[in-house]
Parts: structure tokens; C-alpha cells; sequence
């Protein structure tokens, strides 16, 4: 990889970081769905479908731009399988048109030479593919075996940065399987992590001995950075719950196919506005309203997020903020607000 492109990356996510930490008024992360359609039909996903048509360009484009004059640090392209929308280029490229970082979630089955060459003039900054075995089950298609060469062409090829997640739980059949993900990954080059598989809620299902057994090895192996943000799932691996500050609908949006914003993937139909009419009143209450999923939570880039505010704002009920809005302190700022507990 260029020494020039990664240290130009690295330098703008510092900058985006830094404007993070220092503003709680835009969102730091925005995971976009410009196709709900996938190749595969993985058995504990619930992010796709086989039939829909691509949200068309001019459409993806307008979203882009709404996302812009928010200020959006982050826009990461997921699905469906978003590498079979045709206009995947330009939608990368109108992200990074705006200085925004550009990031893609995919299966791993569509990065042939010619297609990551394509991905390198359109700016993406970084990839996350998924590999859920070495070998396809009736769970999962995502597997080492079938992926392995379209990872060597990333290895060869890609000027953008690569993190490989393998999973534990939710079916996988061999948790040991993970481990042998994640020394590939590595010896690839590409930065590895690990996650729990969540129900179709994004709950935590649990994990067996030798599950938390795999979890805590691959962390421990792998390398220090922002994809790292990951000690909550700690607690939830033995057990327990995770009391922290979900950001949701504010510091991070899910917008939909359909261009509507969510707090996750998980929980799609709330808040249920479209985002072209997404308003700052709107992000102000996302932030400093609970949510009642949050302790048994495992979307990981949503808690990533969150970290960034877990040492200010403390969070109220949605009702006491519609209690207090509703008399008579529409205006005070979310500070005046969280300051009257």
C-alpha cells in the first residue's frame, strides 16, 4: 500500500476524531444502504432480501449531500451486498467529494483485480468483509475457502485499508474456525477482529466456554485501533450487561434503502423520518434520550461511536425530555437540559 494514501488517511481520520471529541452536533458514523439486495442468503442475517433494485443513483447522490451539510465524519456503504449496485464507484466518490471518509461492508465475493482497481480511484478508505467459516455450511456462504483468493487480490491490490471480522455465535458450527479467520487475515496483512452475532433484535444471544475461549484470543492477538473499540462486548460475552450512552439516531444513523433513518440495523422504524427531512431538533433528541436496548446491545460500531460522548451528557427518558420540551424549554440546549436532573 502507497506510503502517501495511508498516511493521508490516517491523517484525516485524526482530523475527523479530533472534530469528533470537540463537537457533539453532526453525526461521527452514517451507514448507508444503497442496495438491499444480496448473493447469499446467510440464515442469521436479516439485512437482505433477493429481489430489490438498486436505489438509483441521483437518489443515492441527494442523500450523500444531506449527509454532507450535517457534517457526517463517516459514511460507510453497507446492505444487501452494496458491490452489486452498479454506480457503487460514484457513490464512494461523492463521499469522498465532500472530505467525507468512505468506508464499504461486503461478503468478500465481488473483489476481482479489475474491480479493486476501480475501488482505489474511487477513494475508499477502508473495507470490512465478514467471514463467518473456513468452509460454507447451511448457516453461512462467507467462508475462507471461497473467499480466500478474492483476499489475496485485495492483498495484492487494494490502496485502502482491510479488516477482516470473524464471528462466535449465533450457529457458527466451529468456534475454532474464527481463529483460523483471523491468522489469515493477519498474515495477509489486513487488520482482524472479532464479533458476537447478535439475535434478530442485535441483542446478545450468549456464548458457550469455548466460544468466550476463541473471543478472548483473537482480541488479544490483534492490532490497536479505532476498529478495536470493542471492550463492551467483554461484559456481554460473560454475560452481563453493558450500561453505556447509545448515541443512536444523533452520533450515528442508519439510513435505510428507502433513505429513511434508524437507530440501527437492528431497529429499524425508529425514529422512522426520512432523511431529507432529518433536522438538527431531531439528532438533539436521539442523543439525549435512552434507549431501551442498549444493555444487552452487540452492534459494535454503534457502541465505537458511543465511546466518543460516554464522559459527558448524561441521558434522560424520552418522556421526561418530551415533559420538559413540552414546558416550555424548547430552546435550552441539550446541556441545560441533562444540567436540570
Amino acid at each position: 500500500m502507497p506510503k502517501a494514501s495511508s498516511f493521508s488517511r490516517f491523517t484525516r481520520g485524526v482530523r475527523h476524531t479530533v472534530r469528533a471529541f470537540a463537537s457533539t452536533k453532526h453525526p461521527v458514523l452514517v451507514h448507508i444502504v444503497p442496495m438491499r439486495r444480496c448473493n447469499l442468503a446467510c440464515t442469521y442475517c436479516n439485512e437482505f432480501d433477493k429481489t430489490s433494485d438498486p436505489v438509483a443513483i441521483d437518489v443515492m447522490l441527494e442523500r450523500i449531500d444531506k449527509l454532507a451539510e450535517f457534517g457526517t465524519s463517516v459514511i460507510t456503504i453497507s446492505g444487501g451486498e452494496p458491490m452489486m449496485h452498479p454506480e457503487i464507484y460514484e457513490i464512494i466518490a461523492r463521499i469522498r467529494h465532500h472530505g467525507m471518509i468512505a468506508g464499504l461492508i461486503s461478503n468478500g465475493y465481488y473483489f476481482q483485480v479489475d474491480k479493486i482497481k476501480k475501488l482505489n480511484e474511487a477513494g475508499l478508505d477502508y473495507l470490512q468483509i465478514s467471514i463467518d467459516n473456513v468452509t460454507p455450511d447451511e448457516v453461512s456462504k462467507k467462508s475462507l475457502k471461497v473467499l480466500d483468493a478474492k483476499l489475496v487480490n485485495l492483498s495484492e491490490h487494494a490502496k485502502f485499508k482491510v479488516n477482516i471480522n470473524s464471528v462466535v455465535g449465533g450457529g457458527v458450527a466451529n468456534p475454532d474456525e474464527a481463529l483460523i479467520i483471523a491468522n489469515r487475515a493477519r498474515e495477509l496483512g489486513f487488520s482482524s477482529t472479532v464479533g458476537v452475532i447478535h439475535d434478530e433484535m442485535g441483542l446478545n444471544k450468549g456464548l458457550t466456554d469455548r466460544e468466550k475461549e476463541v473471543y478472548k484470543e483473537i482480541k488479544s492477538k490483534g492490532t490497536r485501533s479505532y476498529a478495536r473499540w470493542n471492550w463492551f462486548q467483554d461484559e456481554l460475552v460473560d454475560g452481563k450487561e453493558y450500561e453505556w450512552r447509545c448515541r443512536a439516531g444523533a452520533r450515528y444513523l442508519y439510513v435505510d434503502e428507502f433513505g429513511v433513518v434508524n437507530w440501527c440495523s437492528q431497529q429499524r422504524g425508529t425514529p422512522g423520518i426520512p432523511l431529507l427531512e432529518y433536522t438538527h431538533a431531531d439528532m438533539e433528541r436521539e442523543y439525549i434520550t435512552e434507549k431501551w436496548c442498549a444493555p444487552t446491545c452487540t452492534i459494535q460500531c454503534v457502541h465505537q461511536v458511543g465511546h466518543l460522548d460516554a464522559w459527558r451528557d448524561p441521558q434522560i427518558s424520552l418522556s421526561d425530555y418530551n415533559n420538559r420540551k413540552g414546558s416550555g424549554i424548547k430552546k435550552e440546549t441539550v446541556a441545560q437540559i441533562v444540567g436540570a436532573e
